[in-house]
């Protein structure tokens, strides 16, 4: 009484199955979250922090917000960057130059940045180099101009000229404002302007794509004779009221400073 001709119970059978299809799905689940979690905590490879550095470093940028805070000792500087070619091993070659906000067209800076990731020996992630430009008043404007007005990559490997300095970037630990930071060694790179002796950097990748950039020149004796004495550059990216917000005051302001070195500032070393 209440079993089938073969002797099974239609019921137990249902439960069998039911625990059997809750196995399966089960394991399917765990195996897929392992591989999504695998997937999530792979590690980022050397090549990786370089593109992130290469594209936070790309586009225009202002310190406007920081040249309003302190007219003093601060300019509003534009800086725009964009790739101008990329070398055998990978290495992207960004040009990069920087001027004035009222007057883009007449860069008082320009290089050549040079981003690839770190050797495998040294304790770092990204390693950032600028050089100057072989003839560099035929790469003003470059990456305003369409690209078929622009030196073609080959003629900018070409043009890479004096090796001026080199930048060891680490990603920032948890809870800082940076993703990554770095800065040359103490004892900078050769430099003369202004009655230096060398210069040292000091690069911060921000989130957001912000920059702070702080160059700094100093005499034999270690006495500090060019660039910002508080604090680095901070360059934001444009937005819409980058140019318009406060025109008129900062119109008036840096009519008065534009042909004159401020005290502290980087502006008009080359």
């Amino acid at each position: 009484m209440g079993t089938t001709e073969s002797g099974s119970d239609p019921e137990s059978s249902s439960n069998g199955w039911s625990r059997a299809r809750g196995l399966v799905i089960k394991t399917l689940v765990l195996v897929g979250g392992a591989l999504l979690i695998k997937r999530l905590t792979k590690s980022t490879t050397r090549r990786d922090h370089a593109r992130v550095v290469s594209r936070s470093l790309t586009g225009e940028k202002f310190t406007r917000e920081q040249a309003s805070r302190d007219p003093d000792n601060y300019f509003n500087i534009r800086m725009l960057s964009c790739p101008a070619a990329e070398m055998v091993d990978g290495s992207e070659v960004l040009y990069l130059e920087q001027a004035f906000w009222r007057t883009p067209q007449k860069p008082f800076r320009q290089r050549l940045y040079m981003v690839k990731p770190c050797p495998k020996e040294l304790k770092c992630d990204v390693e950032v180099s600028s050089y100057a430009i072989r003839d560099a008043e035929e790469y003003k404007n470059f990456c305003d101009r369409p690209k078929d007005q622009r030196p073609l990559p080959e003629e900018v490997i070409g043009d890479i000229g004096e090796h001026l300095t080199t930048i060891h970037l680490n990603s920032c630990d948890r809870g800082k404002r940076c993703l990554y930071e770095g800065s040359t060694s103490p004892d900078g790179f050769p430099n003369s302007w202004n009655g230096a002796s060398y210069s040292t950097s000091d690069l911060a990748v921000l989130k957001n794509n912000e920059i702070h950039l702080w160059d700094r020149g100093f005499d034999e004796n270690r006495n500090q004779v060019w660039g910002p004495k508080q604090s680095p550059y901070e360059f934001k990216p444009a937005t819409s009221s980058s140019v318009n917000e406060n025109l008129s005051a900062l119109n008036i302001l840096y009519q008065s400073s534009i042909d004159k070195p401020i005290q502290g500032s980087l502006i008009l070393q080359d």
